[in-house]
């Protein structure tokens, strides 16, 4: 009993479904045929025993395919040949034997009439291996493309890790060094705030998925949290205008997007300048559309891909993690305005979730 579980259970349910399905229309299509010649109802017997012989050989045949299926391709089709050879003999040699029992005058009278019968069982299993090659193909292309799609997007994901958590060593050796000046000229008081932000700031950055969105209203309280640690450093130097419309704010966007455009606004618009600078912020929805416009009064940039300038590490990974998440459905512009500074202009696809305006954002908790 135990054999023939383990033997059903290695055919499939799937395939199982399909022998019976197919070899009992074998059975009713032939019989159907002697019935219209005349023949006697005991010939459904004799069918339903042909076909009950044909669900065992092709089962079998299918466990011979299987054992060979590995092989190189001129090995494999051999061994299909003679396994198809094999199984069409067994197949005739099930309806000769049978044929007897319910036909009196049925005879072979000589080698050739064999021959016709083993023709006939030939195309029929020929028939039947070609349906099985063509669904295990289909099965087996199907299982590659879904391996190739679940490997595109670990690869995906990976690739937006990787440029998201690119930028945080930048952050945080900027941020490190202002404490410890911060340290070192006895503001202490000054550095423990600086430090608890961080903290803050930080938690935000390893719990969220950079695969994942947050609401614009998430991401601003996050970037507040990044110049709340800035406004330490730089004090009235740093000024900051947003203008965010409510509308805006229920948009979905990728998290720590504005970051880093800010920290390259801060690093050369505010703290290469004695008098500081300004930075302005704007979100609006523009039909299908979200729109960022991120602007400083710096004195603006000749080459905004120049590595060695340190500009083009946050502006190319942000344009880089935008193309991968929204491929041609974004924009990413950046220039220098008139008469001085830069402007970074991000259109992106408008989605948009509910907001709950009692509860606070999960940053600020």
């Amino acid at each position: 009993m135990t054999l023939f579980k383990r033997f059903f259970s290695r055919l499939g349910g799937q395939f199982w479904s399909l022998q019976v399905i197919g070899w009992g229309c074998y059975a009713i299509l032939s019989f159907s045929a002697k019935a219209g010649e005349g023949g006697s109802p005991s010939w459904a017997l004799f069918y339903g025993g042909v076909a009950a012989g044909g669900i065992t050989v092709s089962s079998l045949l299918r466990l011979g395919y299987r054992r060979i299926w590995q092989w190189p391709m001129p090995r494999r089709a051999l061994a299909a040949g003679g396994l198809l050879l094999l199984a069409t003999f067994v197949q005739m040699n099930v309806f000769v034997s049978l044929l007897p029992y319910f036909c009196d005058d049925c005879n072979f009278p000589n080698f050739f009439h064999y021959i016709w019968y083993f023709a006939s069982m030939l195309y029929l299993m020929l028939s039947w291996s070609g349906l099985y090659f063509g669904i295990k193909l289909s099965r087996q292309l199907q299982q590659q493309k879904e391996a190739a799609l679940k490997a595109q997007a670990m690869a995906h994901e990976a690739q937006l890790k990787m440029l998201r958590y690119q930028l945080n060593p930048h952050f945080l050796f900027n941020t490190l060094n202002a404490i410890s000046t911060l340290v070192l000229d006895g503001r202490g008081t000054t550095a423990n705030g600086m430090v608890a932000s961080l903290s803050q700031f930080l938690r935000y950055s390893l719990d969220s998925d950079p695969v994942q969105r947050v609401t614009l209203a998430q991401e601003i309280d996050a970037t507040n949290l990044y110049l709340g640690i800035e406004q330490l450093r730089f004090g009235d130097r740093l000024r900051v205008d947003m203008a965010i419309t409510a509308e805006a704010r229920s948009a979905l966007v990728p998290s720590l997007l504005l970051q880093p455009l800010i920290e390259n606004a801060i690093k050369y618009a505010v703290s290469k300048r004695e008098e500081g600078g300004t930075i302005e912020l704007d979100a609006r929805r523009d039909g299908g559309s979200l729109v960022l416009t991120l602007r400083d009064d710096g004195p603006g940039c000749k080459d905004f891909n120049d590595r060695r300038a340190g500009h083009g590490v946050g502006l190319s990974n942000t344009r880089e993690r935008l193309l991968v998440l929204y491929g041609e459905r974004q924009e990413f512009q950046i220039g220098n305005r008139e008469p001085h500074g830069v402007q970074v202009r991000i259109r992106l696809p408008f989605e948009a979730v509910a907001l709950d305006k009692t509860t606070k954002s999960e940053i600020a908790a």
